[in-house]
């Protein structure tokens, strides 16, 4: 695996610039967590543990287990903050998926994890949601199938957001904390804190009144304001590189 993180390719991906998915390095990557992923999905009703253990696993988290407490519910205990995740599962990495304390993922959710995907403390992921970091160019001639580039852009899910079932949630997005995604949504564009957004796209519907601490969702706001202008740049890049691709 370190090999793996250290691939000229991986680290252009990483970076947001052009990159090629299918060199030897990054196959066998993505081959390594389709077992650990076949290895959760397939193992049927499970200890807290024992899932902990495998999910670990599939996202390369090096965190060793704590001994084993004397009974079932102490030992149970021992993993309260780690977050709660239903199989079945599909990714393309694993390690590019971070999920903060006791978030949730209900069943059959799927990770196109080429860049870093973030889902924070306390959030709510439905059944059948997708999170799509990777894309590809538009024109064929570039994109050349499984011979031409791909692209990558980084997704963020705050703290304490819901979204509901079959939600897509495309490249580049930051869903701000407290928000709610209605089911079915495709969010193609960042969801500012405390709001309801839904539809394909997904659009803004209301603000969300909440009794959170104002000093914290004032915080919440700065920082995806800072977010977005550093979101806006990134995106500016990534249409330079794919513009001088097509050039090319």
């Amino acid at each position: 695996m370190d090999k793996l993180l250290t691939d000229p390719e991986w680290e252009k991906a990483q970076r947001g610039e052009l990159y090629h998915a299918f060199v030897p390095e990054l196959i066998a990557a993505r081959d390594r967590c389709k077992q650990a992923c076949d290895r959760f999905n397939a193992s049927g009703y499970n200890t807290r543990r024992e899932t902990v253990k495998l999910w670990r696993e599939l996202t390369h988290d090096p965190r060793p287990l704590p001994p084993a407490a004397k009974t079932q519910e102490e030992d149970d205990a021992l993993f309260a903050r780690d977050p709660w995740v239903s199989a079945p599962i599909h990714a393309d990495y694993g390690f590019n998926i971070f999920l903060a304390d006791t978030a949730q993922l209900n069943f059959n959710s799927t990770f196109v994890d080429t860049c870093p995907i973030h889902i924070g403390a306390r959030t709510l992921i439905g059944p059948n949601c997708s999170f799509y970091s990777g894309t590809h160019p538009l024109d064929p001639a570039v994109r050349n199938g499984t011979n031409g580039p791909e692209l990558g852009k980084e997704i963020n899910i705050g703290k304490d957001c819901w979204l509901g079932g079959n939600v897509i949630v495309l490249p580049g997005v930051t869903i701000g904390e407290g928000s709610t995604i209605g089911a079915g949504s495709v969010v193609t564009k960042d969801i500012p804190p405390f709001h309801v957004a839904a539809g394909n796209p997904a659009k803004i519907l209301r603000k969300i009144p909440t009794q959170m601490d104002p000093s914290r969702q004032l915080e919440s706001e700065v920082t995806a304001a800072k977010k977005k202008v550093k979101g806006e740049e990134a995106t500016q890049g990534a249409e330079s590189i794919m513009a001088k691709a097509v050039e090319q």
